[in-house]
């Protein structure tokens, strides 16, 4: 098998032992090798997975039915995998040492389930984990170098496989049949009536991406935003979006920490932001909101969760998002209640995460040749991972999406019911 591939029908049900047709004998699994990899296959909660190793040892350590095969190449990659599987798994099938014969996004589900189990009760393994994969710092500098590593790559890589609106965030998905980018607009609706927008509002963006929202906000519900953002790539794109749509009078993409926000707005708005702020700045972003917000505005965070305090996944902390972090609502309080801010609604669109990263890999997957021009064989298989990794960790409830919607502590022209979310159609600029 090319390494650069993964079969997608794996389903002959595997014993240890047996071999499908054109595989080398099996090998009685009595080696150190295969007894280390036994070891490693119960500490992460036996997955119904079988492991080749490069002498032909099968080693299954799970009951249940084998729901894929995990080629392992090389005795160094082994070793990798028992000094820190958390972070060389990631990186031995980056490089082609470990190749997945079955579905991807099966694999991870099965591994990521049962790592729902150990954080609830942390084994040595896990908590020695904990401590050396801590995120990096998310300080001024820190925050700027942890978003050129994973924004600043180039917009045409990001082109091929985003979408139209080239919105890197999750879609809200009003019935079966929405295309990706009818699933993007629909976000961007609810988002806007979740802070109620109209004609004339003034909104402050922390974190716009390549503009999506903030373009939107001006175009379909006629607000004046201003968008902060220090990835230089995600910028030049959403200003030349801007000019061409002819919004920049009413768009102001500024290239800048949201730390630095001023001014008072009707809206405080962050969309995909949170994750790179760093927990201990949390009191900080609620300062920023709190001061940025007028006496009666609405402000909506979103982003991806957890349902209890732990880690991101060591290797896309590592690899894709330095200094990421997904935290838990309870962590999330920490940026409202110094500031006596007020949260009304919090919805948890998990799923939806879900099926936006399975149209995100689907186009992925087409344009791989393409990305492999751009980069190389290591890079595409690193992504692909990513993008499968993900769509496993919303499908098994490892991470969460969550909406939160609040205002001051003051206000008292709120929303009494849940009615504007669904019965208001965008206000169009005059």
């Amino acid at each position: 098998m090319n390494a650069n591939t993964e079969s997608e029908g794996f389903s002959d049900a595997v014993v240890s032992g047996e071999a499908r047709a054109g595989d080398s004998a099996p090998v009685a699994a009595a080696s150190w090798s295969a007894r280390l990899l036994r070891a490693l296959l119960r500490a992460i909660g036996e997955p119904p997975i079988e492991v080749v190793l490069w002498t032909g040892e099968r080693v299954v350590v799970s009951g249940a039915p084998v729901l894929s095969r995990i080629h392992i190449h090389d005795r160094a990659t082994l070793f990798g995998l028992l000094r820190d599987p958390f972070v060389r798994f990631g990186d031995a099938y980056s490089s082609g040492h470990i190749e997945v014969d079955g579905d991807l996004v099966q694999t991870l589900s099965v591994i990521l389930g049962d790592e729902q189990t150990r954080e609830a009760n942390p084994s040595i393994l896990d908590r020695l984990a904990r401590w050396v994969h801590r995120p990096k710092r998310n300080s001024l500098a820190g925050s700027r170098d942890n978003i050129h590593h994973h924004y600043d790559i180039g917009n045409a890589f990001y082109a091929l496989w985003l979408g139209e609106t080239m919105a890197y965030t999750c879609a809200y998905y009003p019935n079966s049949d929405a295309t990706l980018d009818q699933a993007h607009i629909a976000k961007m609706d609810h988002v806007c009536r979740k802070v109620r927008l109209k004609s004339g509002d003034s909104v402050v963006e922390a974190g716009c991406g390549w503009g999506a929202l903030a373009l939107h906000m001006a175009s379909r519900y006629g607000a004046r935003v201003r968008a902060f953002n220090i990835s230089r790539e995600q910028l030049s794109y959403a200003r030349d979006r801007a000019k061409a749509l002819g919004l920049s009078d009413r768009v102001e993409f500024i290239e800048d920490d949201y730390r630095n926000i001023s001014g008072r707005y009707d809206a405080f708005v962050s969309v995909g932001m949170l994750e790179h702020v760093g927990i201990e700045h949390y009191p900080e972003l609620g300062r920023v909101a709190c001061n940025a917000m007028k006496s009666e505005a609405l402000g909506l965070i979103h982003s991806i969760g957890r349902n209890r305090p732990a880690p991101l996944q060591p290797w896309i902390e590592r690899r894709i998002f330095p200094g990421a972090y997904a935290p838990a609502l309870s962590e999330m309080s920490r940026i409202f209640e110094p500031w006596h801010l007020s949260v009304l609604d919090i919805e948890n669109i998990r799923l939806h995460y879900a099926l936006t990263l399975r149209d995100w890999l689907r186009r992925y997957r087409a344009a791989e040749e393409r990305v492999r021009e751009l980069f190389d064989g290591e890079f595409v298989r690193m992504w692909r991972l990513y993008l499968a990794g993900s769509i496993a960790g919303f499908e098994t409830g490892t991470l969460q999406l969550f909406q939160v919607v609040f205002t001051t502590g003051q206000n008292n022209r709120v929303p009494m019911t849940r009615e504007h979310l669904y019965s208001c159609a965008p206000a169009m600029s005059s």
